[in-house]
């Protein structure tokens, strides 16, 4: 066997172990589905059925009529956009700030914020919460909104992105009269779109799976979010859990995730690469 074959036979093993994984985390999406369309019957059946026939699409009308299913995705989608586009702002702002401006305590100021990243986000909880209730923002969408703002992984991830970019560029901007700012916003930010790419989306799946913030800070259920609403709708009290009607919500639940994933999956892999180049 010549090397070029033991090659190809390393390649095709290494491609079918990646199949084989890819398709096992595939599995309990595609069990959630197919749950999310039978009847509680079908549901604890045996032998277990893998495609449901007939098909039960009620399942997505009834959950829609238990739980104000409309008005937890709005909350949701609301919190989680406003969340990803001032935290894009400000990451943004900021890296560029610690990477191409020279400013006293600059490197201090840097450690101390790439240091709260560490902190593990519980930890925060409590006081939070007092601020919370001290700015009279319990149950409302200040309280979900503001704490998100900010955060060093997205401020690291941004500087480390500007750091990679020519300084050339930025001084022929100010050769052509551009402050920094404009330098910021005309040059750098344009050629930063991957590093934007890779933190909305890990802000935007963070803000919308977020659990136990939501859960604490919301008393009224038309402050809810749809992961504290799943949560509770399990914990129902009802003599059965609706299985169906709980994976009919949950497959409502992963479609905006899914989606924005998929529309900025280019520039993820290639922001994940680049932000973390070493000076």
């Amino acid at each position: 066997m010549d090397y070029e074959e033991k090659v190809g036979i390393k390649r095709v093993t290494a491609y079918l172990l990646l199949t084989i994984g890819a398709a096992s985390m595939l599995v309990p999406f595609a069990w959630m589905l197919l749950i999310s369309l039978m009847t509680q019957q079908q549901i604890f059946s045996w032998p277990p059925e893998l495609i449901p026939s007939p098909v039960y699409v009620k399942n997505y009308f009834d959950v829609t009529k238990a739980i104000p299913v409309a008005t937890y995705f709005f909350n949701s989608a609301f919190i989680a956009v406003l969340t990803t586009v001032g935290q894009l702002i400000i990451a943004s702002m900021a890296g560029y700030a610690f990477a191409r401006l020279e400013f006293k305590y600059r490197e201090p100021l840097f450690l101390l914020f790439l240091a709260t990243t560490m902190i593990p986000p519980q930890v925060n909880i409590v006081p939070l919460f007092f601020i919370m209730r001290e700015l009279h923002w319990i149950d409302t969408f200040q309280a979900l909104i503001v704490p998100g703002l900010f955060g060093g992984f997205g401020i690291f991830l941004m500087r480390q992105w500007f750091k990679t970019l020519p300084k050339e560029l930025e001084d022929a901007a100010k050769i052509d009269g551009c402050n920094p700012f404009q330098a910021y916003f005309r040059v750098a930010l344009p050629l930063a779109l991957p590093a934007l790419a890779t933190l909305g989306i890990f802000t935007f799946i963070m803000t919308w799976n977020s659990f136990m913030w939501p859960l604490i800070v919301t008393n009224s259920e038309a402050m809810r979010t749809l992961p504290v609403g799943l949560a509770i709708f399990k914990g129902s009290f009802r003599e059965t859990t609706e299985w169906g009607q709980l994976m009919a919500c949950a497959v409502i639940s992963v479609i905006p995730v899914i989606g924005v994933f998929l529309l900025g999956q280019k520039y993820f892999i290639k922001g994940i690469m680049m932000g973390g180049v070493k000076e």
